[in-house]
């Protein structure tokens, strides 16, 4: 996205066009789009005039926008009790608001802690009074409006366009002009770089690798040759996307590698945390799906297929030519044995083993894993292993007394 200014002072427009002339000023987000302030008065988002006080980025560092109510409540669809003029000056928790700040609260017993607290606003899921005289912005979802309107209060700074003097850049790759290749970055050949994409710093992108359209990448991320990144696709520090699978063959008394000459890819909207490992293919491609979120310390390996709205939360770990369906959620420290197949909206338990495909909507647990109904009997039949063990020692002393009084 470009800017193009339509007066001089406070009016500014987003054009699609690629081209034109800079804005005097960088670049603010508002929510998850880029826009311009000149100064102290009025941004267009989305073709309409919004009202700001300050919010204008000095350096990488930025001011704390003045949002009125009214804005905040528009931006997430709810409905205003109380003062829509009223100016917030940030966000925080209740227990640690001041006057001017949005808090929010989940129900009943949070907006009443809320409602005690100096925040000036609240952020609340269903039809709540104040009784202290705070506004209310009344939504239907307090966790989803609290993650729409923090980028309002916290925009995330936007770096300058341009490479720095200090990275290394193929002369066969394509770097879009609006890209930000940051310090110590190395670009190889035959690379392309899309635009609005950010490399913080010491970014390693291999030969043909594919970067798209405001991708940003976090410090000392890797990507081997052939990676293709979707649109706005996130990695933060240390992932390395493309690594050799760990492919090895046994002849003659060692293991011999298999070349893994696939690649991996990787579509819009995915967000990889940090130290995460994603394998390249033996053959075709390692594969994650549309909207998937992957936490730190993930391994995924060679030829696994992950499909769209998955959550991979810390410490998985998913063996070789595992397929994964749509919106499935694998909690921390899960192993899932190779070539299985796990089926959409599946739901797998912290530290659970699995070794045998999963069918649509089920939820697993336990090491084995097994589906989770089964599992909770055998965890109470095993609490009460203890007492059926005396029991049965008690019958077997009674049975063996009375068989000697027989005698």
């Amino acid at each position: 996205m470009s800017f193009r200014a339509v007066a001089r002072g406070d009016w500014v427009i987003a054009s699609n066009a690629r081209s034109g002339p800079v804005p005097l000023l960088p670049s603010v987000w508002v929510g998850e789009r880029k826009c311009c302030v000149l100064g102290a008065g009025t941004l267009m988002l989305r073709g309409r005039f919004l009202p700001v006080r300050g919010g204008v980025p000095r350096g990488n560092r930025f001011l704390m926008p003045t949002l009125i109510a009214s804005l905040v409540s528009e931006r997430v669809g709810g409905r205003i009790v109380g003062d829509s003029s009223l100016e917030l000056t940030g966000f925080a928790p209740a227990d640690g608001a001041k006057t001017g700040d949005l808090t929010f609260a989940e129900n009943e017993a949070y907006f009443l802690r809320a409602d005690q607290s100096a925040a000036s606003a609240i952020l609340v899921a269903g039809d709540f009074r104040s009784a202290t005289g705070k506004t209310i912005v009344q939504v239907e979802n307090a966790r989803v409006a609290f993650a729409q309107v923090l980028p309002l209060f916290f925009p995330e700074p936007v770096l300058p366009a341009g490479i720095h003097p200090s990275a290394v850049v193929a002369a066969s790759a394509r770097v879009d002009p609006s890209a930000h290749v940051g310090p110590q970055c190395v670009i190889g050949e035959r690379v392309r770089i899309g635009a609005d994409a950010v490399l913080v710093g010491r970014n390693f992108i291999s030969d043909d690798c594919v970067v798209g359209e405001e991708c940003r990448l976090y410090p000392n991320v890797t990507l081997y040759p052939r990676s293709a990144l979707g649109r706005r696709v996130r990695i933060h520090a240390g992932s390395v996307i493309g690594s050799d699978g760990f492919g090895y063959v046994f002849d003659k008394g060692e293991h011999r590698k298999v070349p893994q000459v696939g690649q991996v890819i990787i579509h819009d909207d995915v967000e990889i945390g940090a130290n995460v490992t994603i394998d390249r293919a033996a053959l075709g491609a390692t594969v994650i799906g549309r909207g998937t979120k992957i936490d730190n310390l993930v391994q995924i390996a060679h030829n696994v297929t992950i499909g769209e709205h998955c959550i991979l939360v810390a410490q998985v770990g998913i063996a070789g030519s595992t397929k994964i369906g749509n919106y499935v959620t694998i909690a921390g420290q899960v192993g899932v044995a190779g070539h299985l197949r796990i089926a959409d909206k599946v739901t797998i338990a912290a530290q659970s083993g699995v070794m045998h495909h999963i069918p649509e909507g089920q939820k697993w647990l336990g090491s084995p894993a097994g589906p989770d109904r089964v599992m909770k009997r055998q965890y109470l039949a095993m609490e009460r292993l203890p007492e059926l063990l005396r029991r049965v020692q008690e019958l077997e002393r009674r049975l063996g007394g009375d068989s000697s009084a027989s005698k």
